[in-house]
């Protein structure tokens, strides 16, 4: 039996492929913009300078923003497009899954907040698979992780439905199949192809999904302790999965379907077979910084499949600072 539920619809437009950077002329026009200023980390620079010379007369002004990176540049584009109004072409090139959100983290006074507005989600997304094929085996490894957390916690949101439900369990598998064969062969294009396309899918069903206990811990981490984004995701996802699937193995099943019934354990083990960072403490975050974070998490009550307290968000970071094996009990 398949329950009432709403399905808020997929309103961005989504470009994906190989080359597909080629068409970003075609989308600032059809967006209506005359100039486009052309957004990238430091990093990036000689990718954001080919795009500039490719859009030719377009890439000058602040008309329309085109943000091409990873969750920062994007969050970036999409702070100054509902800030100004304009509209916002995408270009991710790593598997974090800003791009798809209606989602923007802003950090003011060492806390972190996050808003949501259909207006904060980018216009257009170009998936460009031949971006991705550069991308250091470390930042693969966590940003894929990073969406893979996306999906994990769309499962047992309040608002899931059958839809988003398929769309994260396929995520999750692209994934699941497609990190090991680009850990094996970075240059892998068919790898590096299931990989983006998971993390679109885990991206989408973020951005129709409330978040529960797993963001709002990375939420805390990154705003008040400045820990880094994907690696923070990639170290914490073991840990919240294990922590809520007791309370939630039905809505969890296809991830579990993927993972194995022990699905703390199991996302555990599969970081660490991909050699992503598995301790906290790696990144500064001590066993002295627990009871703030602790603190901070449960200030504000939000929907999670499984009830806590300090005590328990205090012993899951501890498990996490260590580095330790969880286990879904």
């Amino acid at each position: 039996m398949i329950d009432d539920f709403l399905f808020k619809g997929i309103p961005t437009r989504v470009l994906f492929g190989t080359g597909t950077i080629g068409w970003a002329g075609d989308e600032v026009a059809r967006l209506g913009a005359g100039r486009a200023l052309v957004l990238s980390t430091p990093n990036q620079v000689a990718d954001a300078e080919r795009l500039a010379a490719d859009l030719g007369d377009l890439a000058a002004g602040v008309f329309s923003v085109v943000s091409l990176g990873g969750g920062s540049t994007v969050g970036l584009g999409k702070a100054m497009s509902i800030r100004t109004g304009m509209p916002h072409l995408a270009i991710p090139t790593t598997y974090a899954g800003s791009e798809m959100t209606d989602i923007l983290g802003e950090t003011k006074d060492g806390e972190k907040t996050t808003r949501r507005d259909p207006a904060i989600r980018p216009a257009t997304v170009i998936y460009d698979v031949s971006l991705t094929l550069g991308l250091p085996a470390d930042m693969t490894v966590t940003s894929a992780l990073n969406a893979a957390a996306h999906a994990v916690e769309a499962l047992y949101a309040p608002d899931a439905n059958p839809v988003l439900g398929q769309m994260a369990g396929e995520g999750l598998r692209a994934i699941h199949d497609g990190v090991p064969r680009v850990i094996a062969n970075p240059a892998d294009p068919e790898g590096r192809r299931e990989v983006l396309y998971g993390a679109w899918l885990c991206s989408t069903v973020l951005g129709q999904a409330e978040m529960g206990l797993h963001h709002k811990l990375c939420h805390v981490l990154g705003g008040s302790f400045d820990m880094p984004h994907a690696q923070t995701h990639a170290i914490l996802l073991p840990h919240t999965a294990g922590f809520n699937a007791p309370a939630a193995r039905q809505q969890l099943a296809p991830a579990m379907a993927v993972f194995g019934d022990d699905l703390g354990g199991a996302l555990w083990d599969f970081a660490k077979s991909a050699g992503a960072p598995l301790a906290l403490s790696d990144f500064g975050f001590t066993e002295n910084d627990i009871p703030r974070a602790a603190e901070i998490a449960t200030r504000n009550r939000y929907a999670n499949p499984r009830a806590f307290r300090e005590a328990e968000i205090a012993a899951l970071l501890n498990a996490a600072v260590q580095g330790n094996r969880p286990q879904t009990i």
